[in-house]
């Protein structure tokens, strides 16, 4: 769900910057609009931070499921 108060277009993003800064504190993300769509996720550090551990977790998850499901054709290529 996008809060539509956090919607800024690039022009203004460009001319203000401390216009999304406010917004981010305020709002906790600000989406930039490039040609009327979202483009950009401005975001405080933290959930940045948060969002790339959840990133690694999850491909390592994804990593060590799909050699699990294929554990036997690995063992035989490594022959």
């Amino acid at each position: 769900m996008i809060n539509t108060n956090a919607l800024v277009p690039m022009t203004d993003a460009n001319q203000n910057f401390s216009k999304v800064v406010r917004l981010v504190d305020e709002q906790g993300a600000v989406i930039i609009l490039k040609n009327n769509k979202p483009k950009y996720a401005v975001v405080e550090f933290s959930e940045y931070d948060r969002f790339q551990q959840y990133r690694k977790e999850t491909i390592e998850k994804m990593a060590d499921e799909l050699i699990e499901e294929n554990l036997e054709a690995f063992q035989e290529l490594a022959k």
